[in-house]
């Protein structure tokens, strides 16, 4: 879901002119909506405050009236807990995007498409994930994009690739898009490591080999907390080895809820843990 918040924001401050016209708001109500500590709504408050602080010295009064309407609406300028939970770096924004801008088009090596990091990014942030794993590193496109959306929830990836050659490419990817400090890079063999990495994690992203999916499925998905996703790439070619027998076996478990992706021309699933059984 792509959350329009700057439209939210600009229809909460169109409200002001609305109050003005309205000598019986109730300053203690306004208050009172304030307390989720969301910090655009605090500082919309403060400029009703001021509003409200002259209307009154020239009323003299305040009339009490249930405002469920006014604090409906500013309560939800942005929905709850996204924008004060996330943490905002705006020079590495700038470093990440153009970093991915100046490289659009160069990448090989089995690389998600850039679309592709987009869904990885934003089902991290959407659903605050900060313990996240990448099966697959490439030379590390999937991991900018998951990388750059734990900066924003406090979290850190830990990503897997096999081929040193890609690895290391991998390792000046990360230190040019500024999130090496994101990013846990092993050279190792999936098939061993994850099998040793210790958990808890909430979010997986596999894209090494295909018909070793389920095995990582199966090593993962009980470090997986309830709420965190495993998610496959390249899932609609069921033609490849072994994506047909992954997406049968998750499909058929009652603890997970498997959804595919086809905004992705390779399709990604998602299987999200709904109970530990």
């Amino acid at each position: 879901m792509n959350i329009g918040i700057s439209a939210e924001i600009f229809r909460s401050y169109q409200k002001l002119d609305e109050f003005k016209a309205q000598p019986h708001l109730n300053h203690d109500r306004l208050m009172l909506s304030r307390n989720s500590g969301n910090s655009l709504l605090n500082r919309i408050g403060g400029k009703l405050d001021n509003m409200l602080e002259r209307r009154d010295r020239r009323t003299k009064h305040r009339t009490p009236i249930l405002m469920a309407a006014v604090i409906l609406t500013l309560s939800f300028a942005i929905p709850g807990g996204f924008c004060e939970d996330l943490k905002v770096n705006r020079a590495l924004d700038e470093r990440v995007k153009k970093f991915l801008e100046d490289r659009k088009g160069t990448w090989h090596d089995w690389n998600v498409p850039y679309s592709d990091g987009k869904v990885l990014y934003d089902l991290i942030v959407q659903n605050k994930y900060t313990r996240a794993v990448d099966i697959g590193t490439s030379t590390g496109l999937s991991a900018i994009w998951m990388a750059w959306a734990l900066s924003r929830t406090g979290g850190r990836l830990i990503t897997i690739e096999i081929d040193e050659g890609r690895y290391r490419r991998a390792l000046a990817n990360f230190k040019a898009a500024g999130l090496s400090e994101y990013i846990d890079a092993r050279l190792a063999d999936a098939h061993d490591l994850v099998e040793e990495l210790e958990g808890p994690f909430d979010f997986v992203f596999s894209d090494a080999d295909k018909d070793w999916y389920k095995n990582y499925f199966k090593a993962l998905a009980p470090k997986l907390e309830v709420g965190g996703c495993f998610t496959a790439h390249n899932v609609l070619n069921t033609g490849m080895g072994g994506i047909k027998e992954f997406l049968d076996y998750v499909s058929g478990l009652p603890n997970f809820k498997t959804t595919i992706d086809t905004t992705s021309r390779a399709g990604i699933s998602i299987s999200c843990k709904i109970s530990e059984n």
